[in-house]
C-alpha cells in the first residue's frame, strides 16, 4: 500500500455565498471494558483535538470540502490527513456554523468567511502515521478539558451538541437492553411472594400472613445513565 497523501490546492474548493465550505469532525471513543458497568458514561468518553502550527489551542480537525467529494466524504478525509483516524461518521450533522478565520486570512473566502459542517467520528482506528503528522500533533482528552482548549464560542456549541446525542444515545442503547429482559407480571410477584412465604411457614400463605410471618422484598432497580448537565 502506498503512503497516504494530503490533497493540496484550491482548484477544487467548493463556496457558497461568498464562504469556502468546510467539513470536519470530533473524533471519539467510549471506554467499554470496565469492570463497573455503572461507572458514568462521560467518564468514559474521551475525544481527539489536534494542535495547530504556532498556536497554543486545540481544535477539531476540519478542512475544505471540495467539488468531487461529499461532505461526509471531507469530514473522513479530514480526520484522517490531520488526525490520523478512520472510524464511523455520523448521519447527520452537529450543526453548521459560520465563522472567520483568524490565524490565516487566507484560509477561507476573501472576507475571511467559513461554512463549517460538523459531525462526529466513532474512532474505529488510530493510525501510527498520517500525511499532515509532522504539521497536526493529536491529543485525546476529556469533555472538560476539551471545553478549556476550545478557542471559539461555535467549537464549545459543536461540543456541547455533541455530548447531547451521545448521551442521549447512550439512553436509548441502555432503554433498548433493558426492552429485551423479561417481563414480570403483578401475578409473577404475588406468586413469587406465596412460594417464598411457603418455604418459611412450611405452607401456602396469603398476603397479610407473609407480612407477619416472614418479610421478603424483591426489587427491580432500573440504573440509566445519567444525562449531561
Amino acid at each position: 500500500m502506498g503512503s497516504l497523501v494530503a490533497r493540496k490546492g484550491r482548484n477544487k474548493q467548493r463556496y457558497e455565498d461568498q464562504l469556502r465550505l468546510v467539513a470536519g469532525c470530533i473524533p471519539y471513543k467510549i471506554e467499554k471494558d470496565v469492570e463497573n458497568q455503572n461507572t458514568n458514561f462521560e467518564s468514559r468518553l474521551s475525544v481527539l483535538m489536534i494542535s495547530t502550527p504556532n498556536r497554543d489551542d486545540l481544535v477539531f480537525p476540519k478542512g475544505g470540502w471540495e467539488d468531487d467529494e461529499t461532505v461526509y466524504e471531507a469530514a473522513c478525509r479530514e480526520a484522517l490527513e490531520e488526525a490520523g483516524v478512520k472510524g464511523i461518521l455520523s448521519e447527520k450533522p452537529l450543526g453548521v456554523w459560520e465563522f472567520r478565520s483568524k490565524s490565516r486570512q487566507d484560509s477561507c473566502s476573501l472576507e475571511g468567511g467559513c461554512r463549517g459542517y460538523m459531525f462526529t467520528l466513532e474512532v474505529t482506528e488510530e493510525l501510527d502515521s498520517w500525511p499532515e503528522q509532522e504539521s497536526y500533533k493529536r491529543k485525546w482528552l476529556t469533555t472538560e478539558e476539551a471545553f478549556k482548549f476550545c478557542r471559539y464560542d461555535w467549537m464549545k456549541e459543536a461540543l456541547r451538541n455533541f455530548l447531547t446525542l451521545l448521551s442521549t444515545n447512550e439512553m436509548n442503547a441502555s432503554v433498548e437492553k433493558l426492552s429485551e429482559l423479561p417481563m414480570i407480571t403483578a401475578a409473577d410477584t404475588l406468586a413469587e411472594h406465596q412460594r417464598l412465604s411457603a418455604g418459611c411457614s412450611g405452607k401456602p400463605s396469603t398476603m397479610h400472613h407473609l407480612e407477619e410471618s416472614c418479610t421478603t422484598s424483591i426489587m427491580l432497580r432500573l440504573v440509566l445513565p445519567q444525562p449531561f448537565s
